[in-house]
């Protein structure tokens, strides 16, 4: 879907600032399925978390970002997601080797265009919800470098620069798009 707007990478590397810059210029967003996924199993004390059972902390992302993109179609405009369904299907597939859904590659499209925030040693930092270190979310990016191409969308790197540069780089590569 056009109006739908992928922004991953590795993480630690600015997505969430980024998605609250961009909210705050007035366009929707939709925030990361496996951070929310976190905060409900925390607040349960379950354990479908990256630390403990990741193949289950992917299959909730997953459906959570199933149903974000089906919330999403109800918005208007422009929507940003951080992360979302390729993020979820790449990391359930590395946790069990598990081949991503078909409907990947044909139902549930975002934009042609993925913006992914590089690794950024220089601004990383782990919290409650990303307890994986940075050499972890390194393979993680490198995966979903491998992964976005493979599933047809063409990539642009953001650069390590101001939040509001990286969001006008973004607003920029749209329209001349």
């Amino acid at each position: 879907m056009n109006r739908f707007v992928m922004i991953s990478g590795c993480s630690g590397g600015g997505k969430s600032t980024l998605l609250a810059e961009l909210a705050g210029r007035g366009f929707a967003v939709v925030e990361e399925p496996g951070r929310r996924v976190v905060a409900e199993e925390r607040a349960r004390s379950g354990t479908a978390l990256p630390w403990i059972d990741m193949a289950a902390f992917a299959r909730r992302a997953l459906d959570l970002a199933r149903g974000d993109y089906e919330a999403a179609r109800h918005r208007e405009g422009t929507v940003f997601f951080d992360r979302g369904l390729v993020d979820a299907a790449v990391a359930l597939g590395h946790a069990t080797g598990e081949a991503w859904p078909a409907w990947l590659r044909d139902r549930c499209r975002y934009h042609r265009r993925v913006f992914l925030t590089p690794p950024w040693p220089e601004i990383y930092a782990g919290d409650a919800e990303r307890r994986h270190d940075l050499p972890a979310a390194i393979a993680e990016y490198e995966r979903l470098l491998a992964a976005y191409p493979a599933l047809a969308y063409e990539i642009t790197i953001l650069p390590k620069t101001s939040v509001a540069a990286r969001a006008e780089t973004i607003l920029a590569a749209l329209d001349a798009a």
